[in-house]
């Protein structure tokens, strides 16, 4: 497998604006069609429904029946679709940084922005720019 290989899989799948921000506003739990429309500004219906039918089919997001007469579905992240918080929290933070926005991630206990770095979890130490080799994976 050549080494774009897994980031072109992910960016075929969450890489378009629309589906970032679904799979964004669905971080906090699962939310009704309304509600995902009221949360992500600007999206059309249709846009919607087809990043919802493409993220269900895609693993990402599970449709779960709430009525029968007319069938509506409450949306919510699998476990896969969980996984995706850091990436999503390391875009936010990148775009407050670079829009001077205060929406980036803060350590609640003395106010000071969150960095974000590689872990070893075999070693338990963190992983610098001399110790990771050119094809990390995170």
């Amino acid at each position: 497998m050549e080494p774009a290989a897994p980031l072109a899989f992910a960016v075929e799948r969450i890489g378009d604006r629309w589906t970032i921000l679904i799979v964004d506003a669905l971080m906090s739990g699962p939310r009704k069609f309304g509600e995902l429309e009221a949360d992500v500004t600007g999206i059309a219906p249709t846009v919607l429904t087809k990043r919802l039918r493409q993220l269900d089919a895609d693993g990402i997001v599970v449709g779960r029946p709430y009525s029968e007469r007319p069938l509506r579905f409450s949306y919510e992240l699998t476990g896969p679709g969980r996984a995706l918080a850091g990436a999503i929290q390391l875009l936010r933070d990148w775009g407050a940084s670079h829009t001077g926005d205060e929406d980036a991630a803060m350590h609640t206990a003395c106010g000071s922005p969150l960095v974000t770095r590689l872990w070893c979890p075999s070693c338990e130490t963190v992983v610098g720019d001399d110790d990771a080799s050119e094809n990390v994976s995170l």
